[in-house]
């Protein structure tokens, strides 16, 4: 079973085979939609010709916000996302040797993953929970405690990015989350 999040299926190939493009698929799921975020990584790559952390750093600034902003833009702000992809590639390249697997195959628990992940750009406590339950669900990544880590999106239903594997379980995540909301503004 590979990634369905982009509902896309050239994108959903690169979120299968590049290891950093969930990962920026997650950074740019930020007040913009959950599927145009992870179609991002397949913009980068047929634009910028690949997603390694390593040569996505060490490019142009203002080459890389270029590419960024060109329409189809990957993100609706694309200058201010360009400049926190290039910083999460930084991180990987110089924290991991550019190895995004490192990230979570060498952390030591499902607590030393979370804070692994709070550690990047763009990753708060939430967004980071959804990645570690992300992780699990789809990747099978799993560390002791992940469960723990992930919080409620650790549980079954459609709660997040982490359980959308098609166009249903998307419309089912966006039900959920317009529930949610519902409620809370009902208090």
């Amino acid at each position: 079973m590979g990634f369905g999040i982009a509902n896309d299926a050239a994108a959903d190939k690169v979120l299968d085979e590049q290891p950093f493009a969930p990962l920026v698929g997650m950074l740019l799921d930020q007040q913009y939609g959950m599927e145009h975020a992870f179609r991002g990584p397949w913009k980068v790559l047929t634009r910028f010709g690949n997603l390694d952390p390593r040569e996505i750093a060490a490019a142009n600034p203002e080459e890389f916000v270029a590419l960024c902003s060109t329409p189809p833009a990957i993100h609706r702000y694309p200058a201010a996302m360009a400049a926190r992809l290039q910083e999460l590639a930084r991180i990987i390249r110089d924290d991991y040797d550019g190895d995004t697997t490192r990230l979570w195959t060498e952390a030591t628990s499902g607590k030393d993953l979370l804070n692994r992940l709070t550690a990047l750009p763009g990753f708060g406590k939430q967004k980071s929970q959804i990645f570690v339950a992300l992780l699990a669900k789809q990747l099978g990544v799993r560390p002791d405690g992940w469960e723990a880590a992930a919080g409620d999106y650790a549980l079954e239903g459609y709660r997040s990015v982490a359980d959308v594997v098609d166009e249903a379980s998307l419309q089912k995540v966006r039900e959920f989350k317009q529930a949610k909301k519902a409620a809370a503004k009902a208090q």
